[in-house]
C-alpha cells in the first residue's frame, strides 16, 4: 500500500485508536514566567478517560485527531462517516489501514446507521488490517506517539472546557516540511522488511534440527571390585 504513487481520487488514509487517562487538577498550576515552565503539583484526580482516533495519510502529510468519549462500534462507525463527507467528499475510494479489532469491520456500519447508510459509506472505503504481531506497519500508531512527544504540557491531559480536552490533538493539521520525512521513513522501512528479515523468518519457522546422539562413554581402564 504505502508503494502506490499518491492519487487524490483514492487516498491512503492510515487509522489508530487509543485511549487517554484525563486528570484533575488539586493544587492551581503555576504560570510560565520569564526563564521558567509552568509548573503542576504531582498529585490528581483521576476524571476518567477520553479515546483518541487518529487518522494519517502519510502521502498527503495530513492529519486529524478525533476526541470521543468512548471507543465503541458506533464511535468508529461516526469517525468513518466524518472521513468519508467531511474530509475527503471528493474520493472515489477511500484506502483506510487499520489494526485487526474486532470493530474495525462492516459490521460496525450496520451496527450505528441503516442499511443504505451503511451500505453508502461502506462502498467509499477500501478496509486493510495489519497483520497479527504487526501492528507497526500501521503509521498512524508512530504519528501518534510523534504528535504526543511534541504536545507540550502535562503527560496526562487534564479534564476541563473543551479546548483542553485532547490539549494540542484535537483537530486537524496539515503537515509539512522535516516532519513529513518520518513518514517517508517508515514507508521505506515498511517496504524493505521483507527484504530484511533472516530467511527462516520469511519463509516460515525455522526446521527443526536433528537431535545429536551422545558420544559413547569409554572406559577407564580401572578395574573395579
Amino acid at each position: 500500500m504505502y508503494t502506490l504513487p499518491e492519487d487524490p481520487a483514492y487516498p491512503l488514509v492510515c487509522m489508530d485508536e487509543a485511549s487517554k487517562q484525563l486528570v484533575g487538577e488539586t493544587r492551581v498550576p503555576l504560570p510560565p514566567r520569564p526563564g521558567a515552565v509552568a509548573h503542576y503539583d504531582y498529585e490528581y484526580v483521576r476524571n476518567g478517560v477520553a479515546n483518541l482516533f487518529m487518522f494519517f495519510a502519510p502521502l498527503a502529510g495530513w492529519r486529524h485527531v478525533q476526541v470521543t468519549e468512548r471507543r465503541t462500534r458506533v464511535d468508529w462507525a461516526h469517525a468513518m462517516r466524518d472521513l468519508v463527507d467531511v474530509y475527503f467528499p471528493e474520493a472515489i475510494k477511500i484506502r483506510v489501514v487499520s489494526d485487526n479489532l474486532n470493530t474495525h469491520d462492516a459490521g460496525s456500519l450496520y451496527e450505528a446507521f441503516p442499511p443504505e447508510e451503511a451500505r453508502r459509506i461502506l462502498d467509499r472505503l477500501e478496509l486493510h488490517h495489519t497483520p497479527k504481531h504487526g501492528s507497526w506497519l500501521n503509521m498512524a500508531e508512530i504519528e501518534r506517539e510523534r504528535a504526543r512527544s511534541a504536545v507540550p504540557g502535562p503527560t496526562h491531559p487534564r479534564r476541563g472546557d473543551p479546548p483542553a480536552r485532547g490539549r494540542g490533538l484535537g483537530g486537524t493539521a496539515q503537515r509539512h516540511g522535516g516532519h513529513h520525512g518520518v513518514a517517508l521513513h517508515h514507508r521505506r522501512r515498511a517496504h524493505q522488511t521483507q527484504a530484511s528479515l533472516p530467511r527462516h523468518h520469511a519463509a516460515g519457522p525455522r526446521p527443526a534440527h536433528p537431535r545429536r546422539r551422545s558420544r559413547p562413554t569409554r572406559p577407564s581402564g580401572r578395574l573395579t571390585r
